[in-house]
């Protein structure tokens, strides 16, 4: 992209870097397809994707084009092509809040759709979105009645000429890289919670909306992050095996230790493929990685979904650069975005393992 910092001048060697300029998502997002099931819940023992496999999304993708780029659309997600070449994928996340609801609707409020998930203990998770199906605001209203606003896009940021794209230089990091980038397995539980807790590592100079910080790559580097390591993907899978379920443990610990501080918290969940295959079909398949491991830290450990969001990244940023299957590439990241979406300011790094945080 013309004018693109070069992301390599400040990050530490090794920090995964997109192989080609991202994506400059200038016009509207379009909304993704809905079955007619998809105000319906869904039993809590029901998986994504259960039963199926890359084969059979496949065969049901349809493609046209619009505005000069190619959408493509499968079951549950949308793939957007832009002239450039570069891809990205959406996918919506009311679905997951579906799991385990006693009931489900929708209403239309003056122009805004709002579907409120309500479960078992009467909490309710309100997605408020606007024409364009774009994200306003997320609320949790309890059984009394008390709102909290987890996630608030609706105020009217500033948006350069690349839309959801935002160009920043890469941040200047003032931490050892192992505590920017921590890998999850042997990592003590005090350094899983320390680092998902980190304060920005450079100035976060304003609010940043959900998709600014989806398709914005320098953004989210303002965040320390956690490779979960320990979850091994097949090839091809999107599938979380019993046996690799349980070494989320640690990390379920750590998320609702954090949000029972602040319950405002949100946490961006990045799935990732290797190499092998084709651009569309890594970019559905992180997207779903990403999701089903959302769906495992809230079925299984209790994590509230409303304060997860995940996003599928493909290829684009390998760990090991291969063009070969590499084990390491097919992992899922999680990072804090809370700070980016409240504009908040870098401070101090991170106390040591087995400091108590301030």
């Amino acid at each position: 992209m013309p004018g693109a910092t070069d992301p390599r001048a400040t990050l530490p060697p090794g920090t995964p870097i997109a192989r080609t300029p991202p994506p400059t998502v200038t016009a509207p997002l379009p909304p993704v397809p809905t079955s007619p099931q998809a105000v319906a819940p869904i039993a809590p023992t029901v998986r994504p994707g259960e039963g199926r496999n890359m084969q059979d999304f496949r065969s049901e993708r349809r493609e046209v084009q619009q505005g000069g780029r190619t959408v493509i659309t499968e079951p549950g997600r949308v793939i957007v092509r832009d002239p450039s070449g570069q891809s990205f994928i959406r996918h919506n996340e009311v679905d997951r809040f579906r799991y385990g609801a006693r009931d489900v609707r929708t209403e239309q409020v003056r122009g805004e759709s709002r579907t409120i998930v309500v479960r078992p203990d009467g909490t309710q998770i309100i997605t408020i979105t606007d024409r364009d199906g774009q994200l306003l605001r997320r609320i949790r209203r309890d059984d009394r009645g008390r709102e909290i606003i987890i996630i608030d896009n609706s105020y009217r940021g500033p948006r350069g000429p690349a839309g959801f794209y935002v160009d920043l230089p890469p941040p200047v990091l003032r931490i050892p890289r192992d505590r920017y980038i921590v890998d999850a397995e042997g990592a003590p539980p005090e350094l899983i919670y320390d680092t998902l807790m980190a304060p920005p590592v450079d100035r976060i100079e304003r609010r940043y909306s959900l998709d600014e910080i989806r398709y914005s790559p320098a953004v989210r580097q303002r965040m320390p992050s956690i490779d979960l390591d320990t979850i091994n993907f097949d090839t091809g899978s999107w599938e979380i095996t019993p046996d690799q379920a349980s070494k989320l443990q640690v990390i379920a610990d750590g998320l609702n230790r954090a949000i029972e501080r602040n319950p405002r918290e949100v946490f961006l969940i990045e799935g990732h493929t290797d190499a092998v295959g084709s651009d569309v079909d890594n970019l559905s398949l992180s997207d779903r990685r990403a999701e089903a491991a959302a769906t495992l830290l809230t079925q299984q450990f209790g994590v509230p979904a409303e304060n997860l969001t995940s996003q599928g990244y493909g290829e684009q940023y390998l760990k090991i650069q291969t063009d070969g299957a590499e084990r390491q590439n097919r992992r899922v990241t999680i990072r804090r975005i809370t700070p980016l979406l409240n504009g908040g300011s870098a401070s101090l790094p991170p106390p040591p393992p087995g400091a108590r945080p301030r």
